[in-house]
């Protein structure tokens, strides 16, 4: 029954013209970045390529790895993936907040938005060279290189920074004309490609006797409880009470209404993950790129290690200090409290104005702690299984967090068309019909 009701959902997504061809546009912008995630820059030995692959995919290049949808393995034309973009996306934040010039002028309007976002490609730019220019010299430490040299260096820089800036356009392309948001999607398509075969690793394991078919299903059972409690988790959330007075407009009386102000548990989504994640490559480039000339170095690269003590910890602090960082851009209690004055509406027992707005700074610093430490401990949950029971990586905790709250937020998305134009969606129990009784 279940079967039946989830395909005749998935019927009534491709009945709406508009909501057709946005999810058509989608899955075609990711089919392309999978393409290009597959094609390796030139100058690359494919033999050595593929033995770099099979051993490089659990090491520090993972969670960059990650980020491109495998294509940093591969030292494909897309290797730097979105994480360029990412990583200018949180500087340009940063510097708004600090630098009153860049204040003035996001509080513009969208004349302001699109000059900073103007800014954010040129800073796109300039860390997609830097980033390409450290991952062609890592390329030629590792001897994938046929021909080292300039000609090969200045080659893979033009070609990785060009790709990185077209996978920024292509997620911009799926936030104008697609479903989602263009960036995760990109990390979404990237992470469900790369599925099957991390699934077919396990198997492989377990048929090779390198892995105890008791601890498979253990590692199942747990993916699962899991993944149900990120999703119960993520529709968390405080609901603030609002009461609106009662409004004379014209010859019409407008009774007292009631309504509520959501506060998500997990109100940065997995933005705070994405970004502690992208800046805690830094040290790690640094690291690898220079231990060959620098002792200091060298030791810096057996701390700064994924699944290590050091880089949990790194991640934990990170992941919290994001969470509160993007909670308070995406959510200015000042604001909110004068929107809510100016509406007529008002917390019940709370002044309106700067009471209402230091109520409100209250609940999200209460709420959004244990959404952090919730996110931290997902993040680094992987580890602690691995150091326990010695399980392999199938989903680690970055790659299902992602994984579940982009398809939820898109799966909202999709509903609200669905809904809107009067069909059942994914998340309705009932059945909704036209005027015509259909």
């Amino acid at each position: 029954m279940l079967v039946v009701v989830l395909l005749r959902n998935f019927k009534n997504v491709f009945l709406v013209s508009e909501l057709r061809k946005k999810v058509l546009f989608t899955l075609g912008i990711l089919a392309l970045c999978r393409f290009g995630a597959h094609i390796p820059i030139p100058g690359i030995d494919e033999v050595r390529l593929l033995q770099f692959m099979n051993n490089a995919a659990s090491g520090f290049l993972g969670y960059l790895n990650l980020i491109s949808g495998g294509a940093l393995t591969r030292f494909s034309i897309f290797a730097l993936g979105i994480s360029p973009y990412i990583t200018a996306s949180i500087m340009m934040q940063v510097l708004t907040m600090v630098v009153p010039s860049l204040e003035a002028l996001h509080k513009e309007g969208d004349y302001g938005r699109r000059i900073i976002n103007q800014y954010t490609r040129y800073l796109t730019l300039l860390l997609s060279l830097i980033q390409s220019f450290w991952l062609i010299l890592y390329a030629e430490n590792q001897n994938l290189a046929i021909a080292p040299g300039w000609s090969f260096r200045l080659t893979g820089m033009l070609v990785m920074s060009v790709g990185a800036l077209f996978v920024m356009w292509l997620g911009e392309q799926i936030g104008a004309h697609g479903i989602g948001n263009g960036s995760s999607m990109i990390i979404f398509g990237g992470i469900v490609a790369d599925l099957p075969g991390a699934i077919w690793r396990v198997i492989s394991d377990i048929r090779l006797g390198q892995f105890e078919p008791l601890l498979g299903l253990l590692l199942i059972a747990i993916t699962i409880a899991v993944t149900a409690c990120v999703i119960f988790l993520e529709k968390g959330e405080r609901k603030i009470p609002v009461q609106y007075a009662r409004r004379i407009v014209g010859n019409k009386i407008y009774s007292a209404q009631s309504s509520y102000i959501p506060f998500r548990l997990n109100t940065a989504n997995v933005i705070p993950v994405i970004f502690a994640g992208s800046i805690i490559t830094l040290p790690m480039m640094l690291s690898n790129l220079l231990a060959k000339k620098f002792q200091f170095f060298s030791g810096l690269s057996e701390w700064v290690t994924p699944r290590g003590l050091i880089y949990d910890v790194l991640m934990v602090f990170l992941i919290i200090f994001f969470a509160y960082f993007y909670t308070a851009v995406i959510i200015n209690p000042e604001e909110l409290s004068e929107n809510l004055k100016k509406s007529g509406g008002f917390v019940p027992g709370i002044r309106p104005g700067r009471k209402t707005a230091e109520f409100f700074n209250y609940v999200l610093t209460r709420v959004c702690f244990p959404g952090a430490i919730y996110l931290a401990t997902l993040v680094i949950l992987p580890d602690i299984l691995a150091a326990i029971f010695h399980f392999p990586a199938l989903f680690g905790g970055t790659g299902l967090l992602i994984t579940v709250g982009v398809a939820m937020d898109t799966s909202a998305q999709v509903e609200s068309y669905l809904i809107e134009r009067r069909y059942e969606g994914f998340l309705s129990t009932g059945r909704l019909r036209t005027r015509y009784g259909r």
